[in-house]
């Protein structure tokens, strides 16, 4: 899709359709815009009133424009930032599925909506028109005479400002490429064959790419990896990509995605209402790749690792088993539990080796407990760290970028105590309560502990079982943007 400035006078517009975003205060006030009388009307009619939520397409029969769309924002106090990313990729995809290939944008009625200008309108409107058109559809049958389902091609801003679309345009790109990615069913995407995406991946945008098989996992000391890897088929995979800048880094970030292609829960199966969107337990690995295609494409003064702990939990004859021992790449040993805790088994040796490249700080991105769901829906994500700046960072970057991070508890005594094993350094699974909090003081075994270190656990905000905003139904990238937008502070 492409966003191009718009500097004639809105009555000499002629594209196919206007998207008019209106807050409550604005409909009887608009004298400037296109449409601006029959919002008036509407208004006092009160058959439109901007309330949050709401929408009306007006049919236009006469002159060149098809449609217009209304876009209620809420009140003006209310009206938000992620508010208005949201409604516009609602209108534009609401335009672009009604077979209009032109909008027009006004947003200069907003402004005080960007209340520091950052992200400005036009990095917004970039990662909404980016995000808004897309759907997971490749395995479906086209049928021949059949509409395309999104139309839209064009779009038209008054007083746009081209570099900051196309930082929004690349955010989105990001965001889009890992949802693509996760969105892949098991069949089609195993450890080996993320491996393949993340090679032609960084092939594509001059990445240094590291991919270790079973063989070298062995010889490296990644048995925690590799027993989660164990009872499939198909055998796990560390992946390391590397992005540089030119010129010396100002700094060097490691992100850690955990990237189980499928998880049936190993021995300890899962019933089967909670095996379906388990494809989805690789969104981790897969936010991490596209944050490294984004970091890429902006040019980033960083230098950012990217470590993909990829495995599929299966159930076999040669799966690990609870009660097994396993050793990880820094030597401690855990005692297994239960065998469908395995994320933080693959993420415990790939934190191990994201100490050992020494960088300024280390995030890892994980679908890891359902308790982290439980606690905070499906709407929001939950952040674990005991570093308050790099806390405060994320969740201005989270704020920013309309992906809601709650900061959660990143230790308790208590918890700490259920870790201990008779047999082993600590056990893999603990009590019901407090367990996503368990998994994190879990994971800091395996991190060194001068780095400042974030966990952020994405389960329940992985995969989207409708649209809402700029999420389509399905995968949804979450945690792409919040991330990419620190890498640029």
């Amino acid at each position: 899709m492409e966003i191009q400035a718009y500097n004639g006078s809105m009555g000499e517009w002629r594209g196919d359709a206007v998207l008019l975003l209106l807050r409550e205060e604005d409909c009887l006030t608009l004298p400037s815009l296109p449409g601006a009388e029959a919002v008036r009307l509407l208004a006092e009619r009160k058959d439109f009133s901007g309330k949050k939520g709401s929408s009306l397409r007006l049919p236009l029969l006469e002159g060149g424009i098809k449609n217009l769309y209304l876009m209620g924002l809420g009140k003006a106090e209310a009206c938000s930032t992620a508010g208005v990313r949201d409604t516009l990729a609602w209108g534009l995809r609401m335009a672009g599925r009604q077979r209009n290939e032109s909008v027009l944008v006004p947003l200069s009625h907003l402004e005080d909506a960007f209340k520091d200008g950052d992200p400005s309108p036009s990095a917004i409107l970039g990662e909404a028109a980016g995000l808004c058109g897309y759907v997971f559809d490749k395995y479906k049958e086209k049928k021949e005479g059949e509409y395309e389902p999104f139309a839209l091609k064009e779009v038209f801003v008054p007083g746009l400002v081209p570099e900051k679309a196309r930082q929004g345009q690349i955010f989105a790109a990001a965001q889009v490429a890992a949802r693509a990615l996760a969105n892949e069913p098991g069949c089609a995407i195993s450890p080996a064959g993320l491996a393949e995406n993340a090679a032609a991946m960084a092939g594509e945008l001059g990445l240094d790419c590291e991919v270790w098989d079973e063989k070298r996992l062995e010889q490296e000391g990644m048995g925690a990896l590799l027993a989660v890897g164990s009872g499939s088929a198909n055998p796990p995979r560390l992946i390391h990509l590397t992005y540089k800048p030119e010129g010396t880094a100002k700094r060097k970030i490691v992100l850690v995605g955990k990237g189980i292609t499928f998880d049936s829960g190993g021995l300890d199966i899962k019933p089967s209402n909670f095996m379906t969107t388990m494809k989805g337990d690789k969104s981790g690995a897969c936010a991490v790749l596209g944050v490294l295609r984004g970091a890429a494409e902006l040019g980033l003064d960083t230098e950012v690792h990217g470590l993909l702990a990829a495995a599929e939990n299966m159930p076999s004859g040669s799966s690990y088993r609870p009660d097994d021992i396993v050793r990880a790449r820094n030597g401690k040993t855990i005692e297994i539990d239960n065998t469908d805790a395995e994320g933080r088994l693959v993420l415990a040796d790939a934190l191990c080796l994201a100490s050992e490249l020494k960088p300024d700080a280390i995030i890892d991105m994980a679908t890891l407990t359902g308790a982290c769901a439980v606690a905070l829906g499906k709407w929001r994500a939950g952040l674990f760290t005991r570093d308050n700046a790099l806390a405060d960072a994320l969740l201005a970057s989270s704020l920013r970028r309309g992906e809601p991070f709650w900061r959660m508890p990143a230790e308790d005594e208590h918890i700490e105590e259920s870790l201990k094993s008779p047999f082993a350094d600590m056990v893999n699974s603990g009590p019901r309560y407090g367990g996503a909090i368990f998994a994190t003081i879990f994971l800091s075994r395996f991190v060194e502990k001068s780095i400042p270190w974030a966990h952020l656990d994405i389960a329940g905000v992985d995969f989207m079982d409708k649209e809402w905003g700029v999420y389509s139904r399905g995968a949804s990238g979450f945690g792409v943007r919040t991330c990419l937008d620190y890498l640029t502070r």
